[in-house]
């Protein structure tokens, strides 16, 4: 019975991706950041069970990833599309279909697609790291997760923490053509970074992690949903620089 645990808590990410892909589409971009936090923290504590229970599983491996795709990668793609129609020029969002709809009718700026590139992305990086056994205790380019927070914590942004600064910066299409391709090269770019994966609980040896766990704790409290492009920041720079000793 034991076996079935960490794939059930697998489903449960994959429940709370498909909620807010629902909710991205219909622009309620909040209830999706929720929902793809929530799916995260199954994300995270699947594998942790997986290990402790000693069960892991190939199933449980592809299962995990295709949860993955649809939480932190279909996901992240319409929210980028949706910040992509609030600022490009054109209506704002996409038309209502009914029945007497024209199937190839839309209001959105076609170029507000672009930003789907960041699921063909996120689904090519998820394809590598299921051949690539070099990833087991750390990973090789930005994690789907990390990535996925990075472009759910702007519509929290401009919903919690609006400022014309923030404002101009997230709703200006020529950052958001940059952040969807710099999203899709770190997403797999042959980059390694350090996995938030405890051998043992102590300092030595997981020196890092701790520390970057307490640069999280502090620049959360100081700039709330701010602080999650920092976070983002502050994990690849450790990595690069101090990851290698861990």
């Amino acid at each position: 019975m034991k076996k079935y645990i960490p794939n059930l808590i697998t489903l449960c990410n994959l429940f709370s991706g498909s909620f807010a892909v629902i909710f991205a589409v219909q622009g309620n971009l909040v209830a999706a950041a929720f929902f793809v936090a929530l799916g995260i923290f199954f994300d995270f504590f699947d594998g942790l069970a997986a290990r402790a229970l000693d069960v892991k599983s190939d199933v449980g491996l592809q299962l995990d990833s295709l949860a993955d795709i649809v939480t932190s990668g279909v996901v992240p793609g319409i929210v980028m599309f949706q910040l992509f129609t609030m600022a490009l020029p054109g209506d704002d969002g996409v038309k209502q279909w009914t029945a007497d709809t024209n199937w190839l009718e839309f209001t959105f700026n076609p170029l507000a697609l672009f930003g789907l590139l960041i699921i063909l992305g996120s689904a090519y990086r998820l394809a590598k790291f299921n051949v690539d056994d070099r990833q087991t205790d750390s990973f090789i380019g930005l994690p789907t997760p990390a990535n996925a927070l990075l472009i759910l914590s702007l519509p929290l942004i401009l919903t919690y923490q609006p400022n014309s600064f923030a404002t101009g910066i997230i709703l200006n299409e020529w950052f958001l053509f940059a952040l969807t391709i710099i999203s899709v090269i770190i997403l797999n770019a042959e980059l390694p970074l350090f996995a938030l994966k405890f051998k043992n609980w102590g300092f030595k040896g997981n020196e890092i992690r701790y520390i970057f766990l307490i640069l999280c704790v502090v620049l959360i409290v100081l700039f709330q949903f701010l602080a999650i492009p920092m976070i983002i920041l502050s994990y690849v720079l450790l990595s690069v620089f101090f990851g290698k000793k861990n």
